[in-house]
């Protein structure tokens, strides 16, 4: 009689079990998607900026997103849940680059920016501009890049700091010699 007692307690706990994993797996899902669709776009431009052709920013976003997935189950609150994202976005950029050192493509190619207003010759003009900041920040040494890039995503110092493992302190000196090497390939030349 104990045996078929002990064999029913085993059942109902091998399918409470399976239920509890089952609820677990579908909140981690639930959690993921949230993260992606909040932070998406903000991951895409990240890729954009460590890569020089839209297949490169794809294949680097869905590297991304795996790395996501894979790391979800392990997060423990330490930080904020986008620095933490970000923290492995940066990651996996610079794994992605060290793995593929592809020739340059023209960076143009990979934005695709829209001006809303109608006159054609300032939507030209801001576009030429716009092209031409990013180009400008392609050609920044990775560790201005990631600042630029981070802080064009509005992350604070602290963040940017967690992301990318370094003191806050650092960010604002290599933000600053971000800016004065912007400005200096930006410079018009007669």
């Amino acid at each position: 009689m104990r045996k078929y007692i002990f064999a029913f307690f085993c059942k109902k706990w091998r399918r409470d079990e399976t239920i509890n994993q089952m609820s677990a797996r579908a909140a981690l899902e639930q959690r993921f998607h949230q993260l992606l669709s909040g932070n998406g776009g903000a991951l895409s431009r990240l890729a954009a900026s460590y890569t020089n052709n839209p297949s490169d920013r794809d294949d680097l976003f869905q590297d991304i997103a795996l790395a996501i997935w894979k790391a979800l189950p392990g997060f423990r609150g330490e930080s904020s849940e986008r620095t933490f994202i970000f923290r492995i976005a940066h990651n996996r950029a610079i794994t992605y680059i060290a793995q593929r050192r592809s020739p340059s493509a023209t960076p143009a190619d990979a934005v695709e920016l829209s001006d809303p207003r109608p006159n054609p010759e300032k939507g030209l003009a801001k576009k030429q501009q716009e092209t031409r900041l990013f180009e400008a920040i392609h050609r920044l040494p990775i560790e201005y890049r990631q600042v630029i890039t981070l802080t064009l995503e509005g992350m604070s110092y602290t963040e940017i700091a967690d992301v990318l493992g370094i003191g806050e302190s650092n960010v604002g000196v290599r933000l600053s010699r971000a800016r004065q090497m912007l400005r200096e390939m930006l410079e018009v030349r007669p």
